[in-house]
């Protein structure tokens, strides 16, 4: 069995595909443009997206970004865009590239956009819990600081002609752009968007589905602080302060709520969204997990603070 699953992407840029035969041809996965900005859809999302579930290929979508524009909204309009067809083992994706002329990045930072990418994401992941959400982005983004570690990267870098086919990608060396790993490797624009995911089909599908193994896991000296003794929701501590801080920094509590030592109905409400937006850290049963534990402190320190 291949270690690799072989997937497209499309737009309204691109016809009607029959995706049926792409199935037949080994093609796994496959993703369409759903919406750009905050207000526009792609008018061909539909179509697309309702052939590639009918096919049975794992689906997904992508929104492109801009940056200089509300986080918030832009999540908005592409959650409602895909809202209809996303369910278990929907992926979704932040197309996060520069125009050429630079009208999307234009008047943001380097961290300015790395936290307008972490609020969509988190915007995102609270819509649809349990569902993969992660980053379609280039080597200069990433280099340049405005890509959020901790969440799945789907990289485009076009070899040429040396790499224009599934096999030639599956036989190349899996990029590393700045150190970090990737999930999807887009490897070719012709005669459709190409790429590869690290993984095989049964387990792409599990990932896909919020189990099996993280792909997701920059390379990164980080290490969490030990987990507070005595951190639990009946009780008031000190430790519930670096809670709320590590909870604003990761996009799950609003900065303006006040810190305090109490460990409540605030901080309880974020430490449930977290936990939905990573469900293997949440209790076995439960939709409203309040109480962190150790293994998701450590992952929400790292969505926090490994910049």
């Amino acid at each position: 069995m291949s270690s690799y699953s072989h997937g497209l992407d499309v737009s309204a840029y691109q016809a009607a595909q029959d995706w049926k035969k792409h199935a037949r041809d080994g093609i796994t996965f496959a993703f369409a443009k759903a919406s750009e900005g905050r207000n526009s859809r792609d008018p061909k999302f539909a179509t697309h997206v309702r052939g590639i579930k009918a096919a049975g290929l794992i689906p997904g979508a992508y929104h492109f970004a801009w940056p200089n524009q509300s986080a918030t909204a832009e999540a908005a309009n592409y959650i409602g865009a895909v809202k209809p067809y996303a369910g278990p083992g929907f992926l979704h994706w932040l197309d996060l590239e520069r125009y050429s002329d630079g009208r999307n990045y234009h008047g943001r930072t380097a961290a300015q956009i790395r936290a307008y990418a972490a609020t969509w994401v988190a915007a995102v992941e609270h819509a649809f819990p349990g569902q993969r959400v992660g980053i379609y982005t280039s080597a200069d983004d990433i280099a340049a600081g405005r890509v959020p570690n901790g969440i799945p990267l789907w990289y485009p870098a076009y070899p040429g002609k040396s790499v224009d086919t599934y096999a030639e990608a599956e036989r190349h060396s899996r990029p590393s752009p700045s150190g970090r790993t990737v999930t999807l490797w887009q490897f070719t624009s012709t005669p459709l968007d190409r790429s590869i995911a690290y993984m095989p089909p049964t387990a792409l599908r599990e990932w896909a589905g919020g189990t099996g193994k993280d792909d997701d896991q920059a390379p990164s000296k980080y290490t969490a602080p030990a987990f507070p003794k005595g951190l639990a929701p009946d009780k008031s501590t000190p430790s519930a302060v670096p809670l709320q801080r590590a909870l604003k920094a990761a996009g799950y509590m609003p900065k303006s709520v006040k810190e305090s030592p109490s460990y409540g109905p605030q901080t309880q409400a974020a430490v449930a969204r977290f936990h939905n937006a990573h469900t293997r850290y949440r209790a076995k049963g439960s939709t409203h997990d309040v109480a962190i534990g150790p293994k998701g402190w450590a992952k929400l320190h790292r969505l926090a603070y490994d910049k």
